[in-house]
């Protein structure tokens, strides 16, 4: 599957991650714990890795490439099950380097 996104804000890009995320597996958006960890190359933020946890140790993730724009999920195997491409996000190097979910 790969779908084409405009999601201008980090806020807008985190809620259609744990959307699609929760989608996979069926589970609730408003239930489900989100995770995210930004991610540096250089010591400068160039992406951000997200996680969300399901029930019986279920953990599927997602990791946005600034850069690239473009974000690619995986299942709990780390099988490559998603991409969306980006036609508009957040700058990657304006991320705060210590953020908590």
């Amino acid at each position: 599957m790969q779908d084409v996104a405009a999601l201008p804000t980090l806020n807008d890009l985190r809620q259609y991650v744990l959307d699609a995320l929760c989608r996979h597996d069926n589970l609730d958006p408003t239930q489900t714990p989100i995770v995210l960890s930004i991610i540096t190359r250089h010591g400068k933020p160039c992406g951000i890795f997200f996680q969300v946890q399901g029930p019986r140790l279920l953990k599927n993730y997602a990791i946005w490439a600034g850069e690239e724009n473009r974000i690619l999920y995986y299942n709990c195997n780390g099988e490559r099950i998603a991409e969306t491409k980006l036609s508009e996000a957040p700058d990657p190097h304006s991320l705060p380097l210590a953020r908590a979910a």
